[in-house]
């Protein structure tokens, strides 16, 4: 099978998987760009609450493939960083289920989700001083955002890997699961995700990720959604809340 990036939608949850065993699920070119406009469509679709990124069998992604470095690492990189900002604008919850190694721009791509369950075991790096490549601007402040900037200059004037434990420690990742344990987890907790309000989570991305244009409009949103009057009427009935907001498909 060729490089690509494979989809399916199983009980509201989208599952997007990294699809290059041949290289440890390295991202060619292709895959950098095929992922901005899948994450369109999967935004678009209102049977969608929440997205999972994975890998193909035991490894989330090493990186890019460094062939595509070849001709123009600038623009290789300008690939990459496109992917990364549309998983991070990505409307509803992201989650990156990692497993093996999660190097380069692997860990780019887990760091634009907007969560990290990892399998023990699983090794974490950012490398481009291996190559002599400045990491992107924008990629290295959501890195700092995450694990602050003394964490993000030992992964970056290092570029050595560090396990799923330290990881955690730093807040690179949110969760670490037992080898076996990292599918159940994931499954049971995007359940929960799609069982709750969009209307809340899409307005606390916004907040969390630092947008601060918006109070007015996540304020008329919660007034005229109806999820705040089903939320209370099903917690007073003893019963599972039907939330009906969805997130618009323009913006």
């Amino acid at each position: 099978m060729e490089p690509q990036l494979l989809h399916s939608v199983t009980d509201s949850v989208a599952t997007v998987v990294i699809h290059h065993p041949a290289k440890r699920n390295a991202m060619t070119a292709a895959m950098w760009r095929a992922l901005p406009p899948l994450l369109g469509t999967l935004a678009a679709d209102p049977g969608v609450r929440a997205l999972v990124l994975t890998g193909e069998g035991g490894t989330f992604c090493a990186g890019a493939d460094i062939s595509t470095l070849q001709g123009s690492p600038q623009a290789a990189q300008g690939l990459a960083v496109a992917a990364e900002e549309a998983l991070a604008a990505f409307p509803k919850p992201t989650l990156a289920a990692v497993r093996g190694h999660c190097v380069g721009g692997g860990s780019q791509l887990a760091a634009a989700c907007d969560l990290r369950f990892a399998e023990e075991g699983s090794l974490f790096g950012v490398t481009p001083a291996k190559l002599g490549i400045v990491y992107p601007a924008s990629s290295t402040r959501r890195l700092a955002s995450l694990v602050g900037p003394a964490t993000t200059k030992y992964l970056l004037f290092s570029g050595e890997l560090i396990d799923a434990e330290r990881a955690l420690r730093t807040g690179l990742v949110d969760e670490v699961l037992p080898e076996g344990e990292l599918g159940k987890r994931v499954a049971e907790f995007t359940r929960t995700l799609a069982s709750r309000s969009q209307l809340t989570q899409a307005a606390a991305k916004e907040f969390a990720d630092g947008r601060t244009d918006r109070d007015d409009h996540w304020a008329e949103q919660a007034r005229g959604s109806g999820d705040t009057a089903e939320g209370v009427a099903a917690f007073l009935e003893r019963r599972q809340p039907r939330f009906t907001w969805n997130v618009p498909t323009s913006g």
